[in-house]
Parts: C-alpha cells; structure tokens; sequence
C-alpha cells in the first residue's frame, strides 16, 4: 500500500487511549471515531488520548454509517463490549458497507463455538461485500499462539491446562459486571452460575439462539482445537465467585465490594477431543485486592511436559497492540468472518503497517 492505512476507532474508553496511540506510532492515521457516550460525542480524540487536539471528532452511532461512507477507512477497531451480540450491530454495519474490522471483544475470538448464529451472519455479509471480520487481543498470544507454538515442540500431548487471571477494574463497567463483579453470593449463584447448570442438548440450544454466556475460555478452547486440528466432542463450563477477605472500593463499578461479596468469577471450561486430548482452561476476572495481580500459566502435559508462567503481564497494554499488529493481517485475509488462527504468526511491526498490506 502507497498511504498510509486509514482507521476507525469504534468505543472511546480505556482501551482506545492506548490502540489509537498504538496506530499514529505505527505509521497509520485516526480519519474516524464513535461512540454511545453522549460526554465524549463531539469531542477531539486528541482530548481522550491526553495529547493536542487531531483533528478526529468523535461521533454517536446514529452518524457512524456516514461517517464512514466519508472517511472509506481501511479498518475499524472496536473496543466496547465482551460479547458478540453487544458488538454485532458495530461489526455488521462494517460488513454491510465493505470495511475490515477488528474487535477486542473476547467471544469474536472464536464465536462460532457459542454464538454460531450471528457468526454466520456476519460471515455472509462480509464474504457478499469483500471484507474480513476478526477478533483478536491478548488471548491472541497468551492463550493461543504461545500455547500452540508450545505444542509444536511436543512429541505427545494428552492435556493441555492453562489459567489466566485480569483485574476487571482495567477494563470497564460492561466486563465487570459480566464477571458478576459487586454480586452477593446468591445473586452471583441465580445471575451468573446458573447459566452453566443445564444439559448439553439445552446448552446447545441456548448457543443456537445466540443467548449463550460464554467465558473467555470457551471460545479460547475452540480456538486451540482449530489451531491445533482437534475434533471437539464435549466441551462444558463452569463459573464459581470470586471473594476478598476486606472490602474492596471498585473505581469501575463506582462502589464498595464488601467483603464476601463476589469481585468476580472464575471460570473453567474443560473440552473434550476424538483425538483423545483435553484441554481445561480457567480464567480468573475479578477487582483485584492489593496483593493480587495478573498471571498467566499454561502446562502442558505429555512427552514432555512444559510450563509457561508469565507473571505481571501488562494486559491492557498487550492486548492493544496485539489489535494492532494484526491490522494487516485483517486487510491482506480473505473476506467472511476469520478467526485469527487462520492468520498465521502475530508479528511485530518494525515498519509503517502500510508496507505489510500486500
């Protein structure tokens, strides 16, 4: 590509400060940006990234389809809710008009295992107009590409375990109250839990209709099995409440978390494959206490085993520019919804991301 590669920005909260400065110090350009919030809609990007104004105003989503008929960018990034169905009418008007986008919203890692439905929508129009749908973020790298690069340099493999955890206070109100975050017990038990307490015949049909909570894992699960060529036969998810011994003041939810209260929730999603290996992966989303932090820790268990535990991983931080990174991997994919394991290999960008557009 002879220009620089023009990008939406879709959501302008905590994420977008570092994946718009991520884009400007790749070499490409902000020409857009929208969001719901009636306190941001009208204001310079330059005023959330805390630098001078660009020149970019942010506009509500009742102007986004203009706005983007007038900018023709390249790519959307959206960085707004954790399901697909709180994204979907973001990433279909992109389909419907032909652009590229990709999300950090954690269940387009991989949705056709838990919403299969708008999946399949949204992969029709895309493939109809010639563009590509993705989802990506940290769990591009710490829950796959790592994992399946690990795997690589295994003779066997019978199980592969991983655990990763977040503070949800970096994340915004939407995660944590997905993670039941502020929840009394039983509420957490009839909100949260209860979700997973069903059959596999009614949680397939609660997937079919698109009403399907899904942890993290369970799309990571999928991922992995695709990566890795497996053929799923079971998969099942289990969440439990997380608690803190004192309370906790949540900035995020904008109150106290009293002790015994849920922070938030782990989840545990274990699979099952005709090639007779399992993979079981948790993750933990919760208000940190002081002397809680992030971690993330993958084993596997075979010839031989192997361990990888990263410690303190900056999150936010990798998961924006792991978004970024892919851009041109979404421009240079064929069109339809991609996951991110057809992709091939996140790498880092040395140069403008315009000289890797083929």
């Amino acid at each position: 590509m002879d220009r620089k590669i023009k990008v939406v920005q879709y959501g302008t909260g905590k994420m977008s400060v570092y994946t718009m400065r991520y884009v400007y110090e790749k070499g490409a350009e902000i020409v857009g940006a929208i969001d719901i919030n009636p306190d941001v809609i009208g204001k310079d990007i330059g005023e959330i990234m805390g630098t001078e104004n660009k020149g970019v105003t942010i506009v509500g989503v009742d102007q986004a389809e203009q706005m983007l008929k007038d900018t023709k960018p390249d790519i959307v990034i959206v960085t707004t809710m954790s399901l697909l169905a709180d994204v979907e009418d973001a990433l279909m008007l992109c389909a419907k008009l032909g652009i590229n986008a990709i999300t950090t919203c954690e269940e387009a890692f991989f949705p056709m295992n838990s919403n299969p439905t708008a999946t399949k929508k949204i992969d029709e129009l895309a493939k109809q107009t010639g563009c590509t749908i993705t989802g990506s973020g940290y769990q591009d790298i710490y829950w796959g590409q790592l994992i399946s690069s690990i795997a690589g340099s295994t003779h066997k493999i019978t199980k592969i375990k991983g655990s990763s955890s977040y503070n949800v206070e970096d994340y915004g109100i939407a995660l944590a109250k997905a993670h039941g975050a502020g929840l009394t017990l039983e509420e957490f038990d009839k909100q949260v839990a209860s979700v997973d307490r069903i059959s596999d015949e009614e949680r397939q049909e609660v997937i079919n209709s698109g009403k399907y909570l899904p942890s993290y894992m369970w799309n990571v699960n999928g991922w992995l099995c695709a990566k890795l060529g497996l053929t799923v036969t079971a998969q099942t998810q289990k969440t439990v409440p997380q608690t803190y011994k004192e309370d906790i003041e949540s900035s995020t939810l904008g109150t106290t978390v009293k002790a015994g209260q849920a922070t938030g929730m782990s989840a545990v999603v274990t699979t099952q494959t005709q090639e007779g290996i399992t993979i079981e992966s948790e993750c933990i989303g919760k208000v940190y206490g002081p002397d809680e932090f992030d971690k993330n820790e993958w084993t596997i268990e075979g010839e031989p085993n192997t361990t990888l535990v990263i410690n303190r991983p900056a999150t936010v931080e990798l998961t924006c520019a792991s978004i970024v990174n892919r851009i041109p991997d979404v421009i240079n994919a064929r069109a339809g919804y991609v996951p991110t394991e057809e992709f091939g290999e996140l790498n880092y960008r040395v140069k403008p991301l315009e000289t890797y557009v083929k």
